[in-house]
Parts: structure tokens; sequence; C-alpha cells
């Protein structure tokens, strides 16, 4: 019962953020461009919930995102679910309790994503966009959503490590099987 109030508790938290990101961050922007919330939430998932978890809920969120407010479907279908399958790899590569290591993970993360929608829009929908004005985007938004993991991080590791324990006994079992 907890698993799924947890779960119905992250999709009320994918609403928030929607909500915040398409009113609050379009009056807080840096340069005019928005940090991407959505990546943080799947890789916050991945890393709290195992691989498993952040894939399904990646997939679903990516899916809502395309229908409401992409130009192309999939391309947030596929992003989102990377960004919850690598949370989960990187939990069990990396320690998530150290700041600088999250930092990586997020500031890294952000970049591959962005990379992929890139060459996803020029190649299907012939998005004309130099390379030096999308290192320019790219990386204000990685730093973006750096900033507010810096600002978020006691929150994100009270909540993730109160979801972690109701997952943990699945994330061992399952260690030994795969």
């Amino acid at each position: 019962m907890k698993k799924i109030l947890i779960i119905i508790g992250l999709f009320i938290s994918f609403i928030l953020i929607y909500f915040l990101q398409i009113n609050f961050f379009s009056w807080y922007n840096i340069a005019g461009i928005k940090p991407n919330l959505f990546i943080i939430l799947a890789l916050f998932i991945g890393l709290y919930m195992g691989k498993t978890y952040g894939l399904i809920i990646g997939l679903i969120m990516g899916l809502c995102l395309d229908l409401y407010i992409a130009k192309m479907i999939g391309t947030n279908f596929l992003v989102m679910g990377l960004s919850g399958f690598l949370g989960g790899v990187y939990d069990k590569n990396f320690s998530k309790d150290t700041l600088i290591t999250l930092i990586l993970i997020v500031a890294g993360t952000t970049i591959l994503c962005e990379t992929i929608v890139y060459i996803m829009q020029l190649i299907f929908l012939r998005v004309e966009l130099t390379t030096l004005k999308f290192i320019y985007i790219v990386f204000i938004e990685a730093i973006y959503n750096v900033i507010l993991i810096i600002i978020l991080n006691p929150l994100i590791q009270k909540i993730g490590n109160s979801i972690e324990e109701n997952f943990e006994k699945e994330k061992q079992f399952s260690k030994y099987l795969l």
C-alpha cells in the first residue's frame, strides 16, 4: 500500500513540476532558458526506486509530456525513460549521498538528454540550430539544474531516503537475481 501511495505522490509531484515548468520558470529563467525539472524527477525516481521503476515511470512521464507539450511524439518518452534508467544505474555505481556526485550526475544527464533531443530534432524536424547556440543553451540549462539540485538537495535526500526504505527489500532481492 505504501508503494502505491509513493507512486501517486510522484505523479502529483509530476503535475506540480509541470505547472512550475510552464508557469513559474517562464518568468524566472536565465537568458530565456528554463531548467528541465523533469530530468531531475526521473533521475530522482531511478536513484531511489531503482532502474526498473525509473524506466517505467520515466517513460510514462515522457509520454505525457509528448502528448501535451512536444512538437514531436517520442522525444520526451525516450529522454525521460533514459533519465530514469540512468538514475538506477548511477545508484549501483555511485554514492548519491554526496552533493558533488549528485551535481555531476544531474549535469551529465542533462547534457546527454538535451543532446539526444537536439539530434532528434535535427533529423526529424530539420530544426536549424547552430552548434554554438546549442552548447550555450545546454550549458545554461545544466547550470540551472545544478543550482536547483544544490538548493533542493536536503529535501531530495530526506524524501529519497524514505522512499528507498520502502523499495529497498525489492532492490536487494533483485540484486541477487541479476
